[in-house]
């Protein structure tokens, strides 16, 4: 129940929060989608092992008691004028409680390798089944092979876990007390019957994981509860405050860059980069990704690489540093715009913690190919956008595979404020890029949380209402040609390598 006031404040704003894999961001935004404030905070991922990534879910808590007071400040409102608060976050990034409600360990993020062997062990014994119950293959991202390691290397977890969230989840009940988890995030932890909408014996006994630890399914849109008064005491926002669901990071952005219709495709340039295209029912590939969509009724089909923007700021931290007034992302920008197509001959493959699509492969390994005395740190970065392009390319492809073609997409995270970046993205996909004024996962879920308390009558009604276009890009057809030359041997050198990074993984352990 709200906290009765003598004098309410109109409710004018919405709230949305995202927990990203290098930061965690709140954004308020008015009820026409303009940005009124936002604040963001990093977080630490943590490597303690070789293909190891995780986070301390802590941290997400102590992130949002950080910047939702200052986005408020910002925004130049009071908490009593916001009418709803939503969360979308990486997918299916598992979070164990004991019986008591305190965290068993630290939370493994998407783009852990660890289980590598598990995931070959299920596709050797399991692919198919696993295929037809879940729409999804097995792979080192999902909860399932992450289980399946757990089981067999920290057992002790698993045997004391009570409930299970993923971190969007586990974040919101900070400030509600409740548990639940949306269908999007249920089949993103290839524990779920996707036929059926519903936990699956089957799938969690693979897994060793117990199935009664598992969450009620809920809408991504559905009121799960309110603001307690102890959560509005830490974060500064207004007890009884309704708090909308959410879901997936991925598919919050896809609906809040304007991919609202069955055939938009969009292209994010994050810590992974991905493709995805919007479709009325799921299909099931072995190389490609299948979730529920925001919208009802309908599903996205994703696929992606493991390094991106996380790519793009190990070059940052490596090799560039801010000179003159100017910080290394800009200087890289800059550097790179100022090379012709295809860095003279040096190609970049971001494979720096393994490959997702279409590899399937925690061995493989980044590289610079064709490096000579002529290229210097300005085509290293040129090579970088390409590279990355490339391997986007490399998952579009599995898309025509299966008849499913893309003419324009929506561009959507960090990568996206590059227009040198969006321009090579366009010409090496060969598609329409399409910027809307604001692509924040954050901005998605403060829509979904505008649907949730009524405000928007339904997801379209939302987007139409708050979405724009800011840019249109067009790929230039002589650099087309001039990529897809490039591109046949970006692939014959990915194929030449491959028994090498294997070796390599195989000499060092």
């Amino acid at each position: 129940m709200v906290t009765e006031n003598n004098n309410p404040s109109p409710k004018t704003c919405l709230m949305g929060i995202d927990i990203g894999a290098g930061s965690l961001k709140t954004m308020i935004i008015d009820l026409h989608g303009h940005v009124l404030g936002t604040a963001s905070k990093d977080l630490k991922t943590h490597s303690p092992h070789p293909r190891w990534s995780e986070q301390n879910p802590h941290d997400w808590w102590d992130a949002v008691k950080e910047t939702v007071p200052k986005a408020i400040k910002q925004a130049n409102i009071t908490a009593s004028e916001i009418a709803a608060i939503s969360f979308s976050a990486g997918a299916h990034t598992p979070v164990l409680e004991d019986k008591n409600g305190a965290l068993l360990r630290p939370a493994i993020l998407w783009n852990d390798q660890r289980s590598g062997k598990e995931t070959q062990e299920l596709k050797d014994k399991h692919w198919d089944r696993i295929l037809e119950l879940g729409f999804n293959s097995p792979a080192p991202t999902w909860t399932l092979p992450q289980f399946l390691w757990l089981s067999r290397n920290e057992p002790e977890v698993l045997q004391k876990t009570k409930r299970i969230y993923v971190a969007k989840d586990w974040l919101r009940s900070r400030l509600t007390g409740t548990w639940e988890m949306d269908a999007t995030e249920a089949v993103g932890t290839l524990l779920f019957d996707a036929r059926k909408g519903a936990w699956s014996k089957e799938l969690c006994d693979l897994a060793g994981c117990p199935i009664e630890a598992l969450p009620p399914i809920v809408k991504p849109t559905d009121i799960v509860g309110v603001v307690t008064s102890k959560a509005a005491k830490e974060t500064g926002l207004m007890e009884g405050t309704p708090v909308v669901c959410g879901t997936s990071d991925t598919s919050i952005e896809t609906f809040g860059a304007g991919s609202i219709h069955a055939g938009d495709g969009t292209v994010k340039l994050a810590t992974a980069g991905t493709v995805s295209v919007v479709s009325k029912k799921p299909n099931l590939h072995k190389t490609l990704i299948n979730y529920p969509f925001v919208i009802p009724d309908h599903w996205y089909t994703i696929s992606g690489t493991n390094s991106c923007a996380s790519a793009h700021r190990w070059l940052r931290d490596t090799f560039f540093s801010s000179h003159d007034g100017i910080n290394g992302f800009d200087l890289m920008d800059q550097l790179a715009s100022e090379i012709q197509p295809g860095a003279e001959g040096l190609l970049f493959h971001p494979y720096l913690q393994g490959e997702r699509a279409p590899y399937w492969d925690p061995l493989l390994r980044a590289d610079f190919v064709g490096i000579t005395f002529r290229h210097n740190r300005a085509h290293f970065a040129r090579a970088l956008y390409e590279g990355i392009a490339f391997s986007l390319k490399d998952v579009l492809e599995q898309f025509k595979d299966q008849g499913i073609e893309i003419r324009s997409a929506r561009i959507i995270g960090g990568g996206a404020k590059s227009a040198t970046w969006r321009q090579i993205v366009a010409d090496i996909l060969g598609i329409e890029i399409v910027l809307s004024e604001t692509t924040d996962a954050s901005f998605g879920a403060a829509l979904i949380a505008g649907v949730g308390v009524g405000i928007f009558s339904d997801e379209l009604s939302a987007a139409n209402k708050c979405i724009r276009v800011a840019e249109k890009i067009q790929p230039d057809p002589t650099r087309v040609a001039f990529y897809d030359r490039l591109f046949v041997m970006y692939k014959a050198a990915q194929a030449g390598l491959k028994d090498v990074n294997h070796e390599l993984s195989a000499l060092i352990g």
